[in-house]
């Protein structure tokens, strides 16, 4: 068996001059979006450490294909033999670009040139904090995912994030039958890892079909055969996504195809090995703290709207990534 594994990671340089005139081009006037303000495309100029992170606690990576609109971090060496770069038109067809909607670009990461059947997806907001094995990620073959339910809730932000995941859940349910798997799959979706995170799927029986599942915005392991079998049995849903050069409320994303993997009982149940944050000004103390003990084998730095000096804050996360990662990594210059 191929032990050989991946990573992917989406990056986007929401300074660069070129990219903004090209998405004001195409931006609706008078857009007052959610999925289109500041945060989603801020940078936090803490990247170099994602890469210093991959190469001290995940040396074992075959390659890491990093994902672009075009630019790159000016500190990237890109003749690193292990970095693939990947132009959004390397993977998304010309009529649908540019694109400037994350959701189009997820679910067409399996077309990248050369991707191993086994990769683990990352956000630009996802680190790693401590050493990880090919074992926290993938174990006989098969993800290495929390097969745990729960009831979609939207939060009241207007957002298209809630929508998104009530679309990936209409698939899921035309696709497979809640109960049937259940049955099949009985020590997958009732296993005693989950402990008292049990009570999610025991509660949620009294429904027959899936009203969601949690998702943990961690780095998320993958098999490309996953992606390819989702586009071949819902091309015009995906093609649709890839349509929208913005995130809109008729979009799917990529935890479609981490709840196909769940739903379909091709995974191996296993808690989740980090934590999820938004930044802000109440937890940055937090936030800190947990990078700094390294607390968790990864997390995630969501970017927040309760923040009052963005520069103080995003100088508080570099010097604490610094504290861990203070050494240059053969990816950079």
């Amino acid at each position: 068996m191929d032990n050989k594994i991946d990573f992917v990671v989406l990056w986007v340089d929401g300074k660069d001059p070129k990219w903004v005139e090209e998405k004001l081009k195409y931006l609706p006037d008078n857009d007052e979006s959610p999925e289109n303000e500041i945060a989603r495309f801020r940078d936090w100029e803490n990247m170099k450490y994602w890469f210093r992170a991959v190469e001290k606690f995940a040396p074992w990576v075959n390659k890491i294909h990093f994902v672009t609109w075009g630019h790159v971090p000016s500190f990237l060496d890109v003749n690193n033999p292990k970095i693939n770069i990947v132009k959004h038109d390397n993977i998304i067809e010309k009529k649908y670009l540019p694109t400037f909607n994350s959701c189009a670009i997820e679910v067409n990461i399996n077309k990248i040139p050369g991707l191993q059947e086994k990769f683990v997806y990352f956000n630009d907001d996802t680190f790693l904090l401590r050493k990880v094995r090919k074992e926290d990620f993938f174990v006989n073959g098969l993800p290495c995912i929390e097969g745990l339910e729960e009831a979609i809730s939207p939060v009241g932000d207007s957002s298209a994030f809630t929508h998104s995941l009530i679309n990936n859940i209409d698939i899921i349910n035309r696709n497979f039958n809640k109960h049937e798997q259940h049955r099949k799959y009985f020590n997958k979706f009732f296993n005693i890892k989950y402990g008292i995170q049990n009570i999610r799927n025991i509660s949620l029986l009294i429904w027959k079909r899936y009203t969601g599942f949690k998702n943990s915005h961690l780095p998320t392991p993958f098999l490309k055969s996953t992606w390819d079998e989702v586009w071949e049995k819902e091309k015009k849903v995906l093609d649709e996504t890839t349509s929208h050069k913005f995130r809109s409320y008729y979009d799917v994303n990529q935890y479609l195809f981490r709840q196909w993997q769940t739903a379909s009982g091709q995974f191996h149940p296993q808690l989740a090995q980090g934590k999820g944050f938004e930044i802000s000004d109440e937890n940055i103390d937090k936030i800190q703290d947990t990078i700094e003990k390294q607390k968790y084998k990864m997390i995630c730095l969501n970017d927040g709207n309760n923040i009052s000096d963005f520069d103080e804050l995003k100088s508080k996360i570099i010097r604490s990534f610094d504290k861990v990662l203070p050494e240059k990594s053969a990816y950079e210059k």
